[in-house]
């Protein structure tokens, strides 16, 4: 899934919010890309009997909601290409179901770079303030920084256990974290 450093980070033991926010999502988004890394497209559209979930949806999924509520959302952007080229009713059910016909590069690079956008929107917004700074969200409604982060946590939290499942279907990849050893992470 591109280049990316040996281990994972890791959010400080002993450090501020930001930090220790920022490095729980991190930490997060290195097993989600662990998780999906290095699969062919066939294995990227599996699903479990009981679910319409395929790690190549996920990643689709994944790298909209990054776009959504960081560029769109925190830094008070368009959506870039291919979400604005898909109208707002239909959006997110066309993100997982056009998927599937995407190849693993393109699903790849779109969760990568939302990924880098996102960090970027998250720079840009802690060099403004703290974790309490506020934003509209896409509703309008008034929202802090602190929220978008948890939130963000809880959404990697859940989609990796299921790609955690569904990748043991694959080829039997198990485990809590990626190979390597964790590394602090550092806003600077």
């Amino acid at each position: 899934m591109g280049e990316r450093q040996q281990g994972y980070p890791e959010p400080p033991a002993v450090g501020d919010e930001a930090s220790t926010l920022v490095g729980s999502l991190e930490r997060q988004r290195a097993t989600f890309e662990w998780k999906c890394a290095d699969l062919s497209g066939p294995e990227l559209a599996i699903r479990l009997d009981s679910s319409a979930l395929s790690l190549g949806r996920l990643l689709k999924h994944l790298a909209y909601m990054e776009d959504l509520n960081f560029c769109r959302d925190l830094a008070g952007g368009e959506l870039p290409r291919p979400w604005a080229d898909v109208g707002a009713a239909t959006r997110s059910e066309w993100v997982f179901s056009s998927a599937d016909l995407d190849s693993p590069e393109t699903l790849y690079a779109l969760w990568h770079d939302a990924v880098q956008r996102s960090r970027a929107a998250v720079r840009e917004a802690l060099d403004r303030g703290s974790p309490g700074t506020t934003y509209r969200d896409g509703n309008g409604q008034e929202a802090t920084l602190r929220r978008l982060l948890v939130d963000m946590i809880e959404e990697y939290g859940r989609h990796t256990g299921q790609a955690d499942l569904i990748r043991e279907a694959i080829d039997g990849r198990v485990g809590e974290d990626p190979p390597g050893p964790a590394f602090p992470l550092s806003l600077t």
